[in-house]
């Protein structure tokens, strides 16, 4: 195994197994990228690394208790995805929805909301779904308030305005006031259909202003 390989062994073995996934970018300032590339194919056909997906890479966990090894974990696929392309993400389609008790129905693929380009990415049997959304929208990504809007544009302004009561009504008792106030005070970023709906869960608590 050549020196770079070893390098790049040593960085990953520096996170439990199943815990960080990695991408070439990750190793860049070992080597050049070509020669980066060589070595984490070297270290996939020697089994010390397994490659989860197109250009993602991981030093996966054995679970005992299954005796194999575990599937990589889609979050530290995601982290390393925003890694390398350099965009941002949040939780979107319909797992926020069920998140926040306004759908009984659960997700099959894993989608995000993104300032990056649209795309469908495979890793092993599992889908990644990243949608492409508006710099308005966007703002929303790392903000208490970010799980709210995704859950109301999932439902849309039909289903909002049709269960108007009982959205601002599930809402209203399940937020808790810093994400009410994070609504309030970043009001400009929402639809404008999805406005007088964050209005009346809000309305008349003391506690946000």
């Amino acid at each position: 195994m050549t020196g770079i390989a070893d390098k790049i062994m040593e960085r990953v073995s520096s996170f439990d197994p199943g815990t960080w996934v990695c991408t070439p970018k990750d190793f860049i300032d070992l080597a050049s990228r070509e020669a980066v590339d060589q070595a984490l194919s070297r270290l996939v056909k020697a089994n010390r690394l397994r490659r989860v997906g197109h250009g993602l890479y991981d030093l996966p966990r054995f679970s005992e208790f299954l005796n194999k090894f575990v599937p990589a974990d889609m979050d530290a696929v995601v982290e390393a995805i925003v890694r390398r392309d350099g965009i941002r993400v949040m939780p979107g389609g319909m797992a926020p929805a069920n998140q926040l008790g306004l759908t009984n129905a659960v997700a099959a693929k894993a989608v995000y909301t993104t300032d990056g380009p649209s795309r469908t990415i495979k890793v092993g049997r599992r889908t990644l779904v990243f949608r492409h959304a508006s710099p308005r929208i966007m703002r929303w990504a790392g903000r208490p308030g970010g799980r709210v809007v995704e859950a109301l544009r999932w439902l849309g302004p039909d289903i909002v305005a049709a269960e108007r009561g009982y959205i601002v009504s599930k809402l209203r008792s399940l937020l808790p006031d810093y994400v009410k106030n994070d609504l309030l005070n970043n009001s400009r970023d929402l639809p404008g259909w999805a406005l007088p709906v964050v209005l009346d869960v809000v309305k008349d608590d003391p506690k946000v202003t």
